[in-house]
């Protein structure tokens, strides 16, 4: 069986689906694997590294035309055209809206696994993707909004005077949130965080962070441990009210994903 493995073409996206690592395993299995010239260079992957491993280099053409691919952005029409009918795709579906991608990977009567749709249970963890990569988002948007703000994030005392700490907002308290609020703490921010599910402010003091506890006359903890959609009423009260923390902050990180 052929698992094709093609370059990702989003700008600015940088992962590939398949390691030289992972590419020997599956080799081992009895597996072959076309990797695309070039799909793991964004990763630091060269060509040679992918065939020491077993892996043969191929054109696009020829890694979409595999038994099994995989992804890691979500497919555009023409790389689903490119995918023998009846022919399984692995990578994240971004299923929030219906589009003429997945109208065209059900014509084409392709399976596809949507990786960001395994469960967070315990025996899944390996194969968690969505919260290895929300983890990594969380710690980068951190990272990305100290190097943007131009002053201290953390309280600098120096014979030239002393500056405050930023005061950092974050926005949902999920995986993202939660490295981001560590990470921001770890820079020495004054840190503050905002859920709709009253349960996790625990979590946030846990970390060093003090929660924003809004009266908006309603929970929007759902099932799972996860979020659920406000009421119109409440949502419009939140704002209004988050709107007066908001503008006290420095920096504001949003993490929160809408149901």
């Amino acid at each position: 069986m052929k698992i094709g493995v093609p370059k990702e073409h989003v700008f600015g996206e940088c992962r590939v689906a398949c390691t030289p690592e992972v590419t020997k395993k599956l080799v081992s299995k009895g597996f072959t694997v076309l990797i695309e010239d070039g799909a793991g260079i964004g990763s630091h992957y060269s060509n040679a590294a992918f065939e020491e491993a077993g892996g043969t280099i191929v054109d696009r053409d020829a890694a979409f035309s595999a038994d099994i691919v995989v992804k890691v952005r979500k497919p555009d029409v023409e790389e689903i055209h490119l995918m023998c009918e009846g022919a399984t795709g692995i990578g994240f579906i971004e299923s929030c809206e219906d589009d003429e991608v997945h109208q065209a990977i059900f014509a084409r009567n392709i399976n596809y696994l949507a990786m960001e749709q395994i469960p967070r249970i315990s025996r899944a963890q390996p194969m968690d993707a969505l919260s290895s990569q929300s983890n990594i988002a969380g710690y980068r948007a951190v990272v990305e909004a100290a190097a943007h703000y131009g002053r201290f994030v953390p309280l600098m005392m120096t014979s030239a005077g002393s500056a405050k700490p930023a005061r950092v907002v974050i926005l949902g308290v999920g995986v993202a949130g939660l490295q981001a609020i560590a990470t921001a703490r770890r820079l020495g921010g004054e840190v503050y965080a905002y859920d709709v599910r009253p349960e996790v402010n625990e979590q946030i003091r846990s970390l060093g962070a003090k929660p924003i506890e809004l009266d908006i006359g309603e929970s929007g903890s759902g099932e799972g441990g996860y979020a659920k959609e406000l009421s119109e009423e409440a949502k419009q009260k939140q704002q209004q009210l988050l709107a007066e923390e908001l503008k006290k902050a420095h920096i504001i990180i949003t993490t929160a994903l809408i149901p």
